[in-house]
């Protein structure tokens, strides 16, 4: 026998925990989730226009040269 096959062999007999579609549910969850964290980010410069501007007056306005 090759080495492939015994490896085939004893893989076959894997008992997993949970069945095999549980794992796609977690993950789409799992990036559901972390898809929700980026989107919560979004806009966020500009939530403080009045203070951003504020800021650019008090120091020379907008940057140039860097």
């Amino acid at each position: 026998m090759s080495f492939l096959t015994v490896v085939l062999a004893e893989t076959g007999h894997v008992a997993l925990p949970m069945p095999i579609f549980v794992y796609g549910v977690i993950a789409l969850v799992v990036f559901a989730a972390l898809g929700f964290v980026v989107w919560s980010y979004r806009d966020v410069a500009n939530r403080h226009q009045a203070k951003a501007k504020a800021y650019a007056d008090a120091h020379g306005g907008a940057r140039s040269g860097h």
